[in-house]
């Protein structure tokens, strides 16, 4: 299992973010507490930062090893801060196929966009699903893809099917997507558990969705993910497990405040400063963590200081 870390919030330290908390993302790829698996296929970050030479692009970080083996990230990341964030570990089978490159670390960024994208999920068969995708597919995004990752062709996808920024529009263009994907995977004979779990990001903005598909292609597959979790590994009711799981999302004021720790101060609606959406809960307890449940899509923007949330259910 892949994971995916996003913020944003005031300037604060990136080992804020990254390396100093117990639970943080890159001592979870070493020390995973919820799942079974080590993530030592890559990882990355992309910022920003108003003090950057550049604030309005984000500064992309990848490195093709485990996390916790970077060499580099003890001297680059104390000299960082950010006020919008994306970070991931990846995961991937052993096999030649899955190429340790820096190109095949998330995040993604291509020119012409605001956003960047990692996720924790997979779009089998993508390979071969190209066949009927890539009509949908614009060259401008075509052109800017590196790897050979699902998710980078799914990035070129999704901002082929965008129509604008607008929450709005992202949305519509993650239903299309997830519908046309379910499309070609019926006509090529090729549905799959289609596990898709996103983290969308631009400056001031996140916008986290959880969704996919079951083993039979249905949208809406049932079960409780706790017990479903039970069956263990290998088992098609723990990947479905995987897929119902939800993500997770804590907002508050003056996480600058609580050092070392993902802790937030608990606040009205509306008036949170502070907004951290990841893949699993990063404190001891997560009682203070939404979930963002299978199917739903939410949209955090930044604004004079304050974030706005907004949920809603995908129409797929």
């Amino acid at each position: 299992m892949c994971r995916v870390l996003a913020y944003i919030g005031p300037e604060i330290p990136l080992e804020s973010l990254l390396t100093k908390p117990e639970n943080s993302l890159i001592n979870q790829s070493l020390d995973p507490e919820l799942h079974p698996n080590l993530q030592l296929a890559g990882w990355g970050f992309g910022l920003w930062s108003a003090h950057l030479l550049k604030p309005e692009e984000p500064l992309l970080y990848h490195r093709p090893l485990a996390a916790f083996h970077d060499d580099n990230a003890p001297g680059i990341i104390p000299s960082l801060q950010a006020s919008t964030m994306l970070a991931h570990v990846r995961a991937a089978a052993y096999d030649a196929r899955n190429v340790l490159a820096d190109e095949n670390c998330h995040p993604f960024s291509f020119k012409g966009t605001p956003w960047i994208i990692a996720q924790n999920g997979a779009l089998p068969h993508w390979r071969l699903l190209q066949r009927e995708l890539l009509t949908l597919c614009k060259d401008e995004y075509l052109r800017q893809m590196k790897g050979t990752t699902d998710t980078e062709f799914f990035y070129v996808l999704l901002l082929s099917l965008m129509e604008g920024d607008g929450d709005d529009d992202v949305q519509a263009a993650f239903e299309k997507l997830l519908g046309a994907v379910l499309e070609a995977m019926r006509k090529l004979d090729l549905v799959a558990l289609t596990k898709l779990k996103i983290a969308l990001v631009s400056p001031d903005r996140i916008i986290g969705v959880n969704y996919g598909a079951g083993h039979k292609g249905e949208t809406a597959p049932k079960g409780d993910w706790k017990e479903l979790r039970k069956a263990g590994p290998g088992t098609d009711d723990y990947s479905l497990s995987m897929l119902l799981e939800p993500m997770y999302l804590l907002m508050g004021e003056n996480y600058q405040d609580y050092a070392d720790s993902y802790k937030v101060d608990s606040s009205a609606e509306g008036e949170a400063t502070s907004a951290i959406f990841a893949s699993e809960p990063l404190t001891e307890d997560g009682d203070d963590w939404l979930h963002i449940r299978f199917g739903e899509m939410v949209a955090l923007r930044r604004t004079d200081g304050k974030i706005s949330k907004t949920v809603t259910k995908l129409d797929v």
